[in-house]
C-alpha cells in the first residue's frame, strides 16, 4: 500500500516490501521479494539511527545499522561482502551532480537521507538518496541508486509498499 502522509522521512519505522524492480536490480537480488523491518530513531546525543533488517524470499537476512553522521563505518553481510559505508541528512542542492539522485521527490526542499557504500573488495560504490514519491498518483518510500565499478553505472528507483508499523 501506498505511505500514508504521516510517515515520513522522519520516522520510517515500520514494514516495506520492495515492489517489482527493473532487470539490473533483479539480477542483483535474484528474483527475491525484499522485505524491510525499519525501527528509526535518535539517540542522547541527537544523531539519527535507521536500523534495518532486511529478508528476503527464502527466509535469507542481512542487517543494517545506519547512523546518520557521515562517519565512514565497515560492514559486512553475505550479499554486498565488505563495505565501507556512511549515511547522512542532506538537502538535495548539496547532493553531488547527478540529476537521477536529485529529481522526483515529493519534498525537493526537506531533508532527505543519503547513503554512500564503497565495496572494499569488487571496486564498486554506491550513491543512494531516501525519500518519498509520488507513482501512479500515490506516495511511496522511495530510493533512487547509482551503482559505478570503473567506466560502468547503472541507476534504479527502488519503491517499497508500506504494509504497517
Amino acid at each position: 500500500m501506498a505511505a500514508p502522509p504521516e510517515i515520513t522521512i522522519n520516522d520510517l519505522s515500520g514494514t516495506w516490501v520492495m515492489q517489482g524492480v527493473g532487470w539490473f536490480m533483479r539480477k542483483a537480488i535474484a528474483l527475491s521479494t525484499i522485505t524491510l523491518s525499519i525501527k528509526q530513531y535518535v539517540d542522547d546525543g541527537g544523531v539519527t539511527h535507521i536500523d534495518i533488517e532486511q529478508t528476503a524470499t527464502g527466509g535469507i537476512k542481512t542487517t543494517e545499522l545506519r547512523t546518520l553522521d557521515w562517519q565512514v563505518r565497515d560492514h559486512e553481510d553475505r550479499v554486498f561482502g565488505k563495505v565501507d559505508a556512511q549515511a547522512r541528512w542532506v538537502k538535495l542542492a548539496d547532493v553531488d551532480d547527478d540529476a537521477f539522485l536529485k529529481t522526483g521527490w515529493d519534498d525537493l526542499e526537506g531533508e532527505h537521507v543519503q547513503g554512500y557504500v564503497e565495496s572494499k573488495t569488487n571496486g564498486w560504490t554506491a550513491d543512494q538518496i531516501w525519500g518519498f514519491e509520488y507513482v501512479h498518483e500515490k506516495r511511496y518510500h522511495v530510493r533512487h541508486a547509482v551503482v559505478r565499478k570503473g567506466d560502468d553505472w547503472k541507476q534504479a528507483r527502488l519503491v517499497y509498499d508500506y504494509l504497517g508499523k
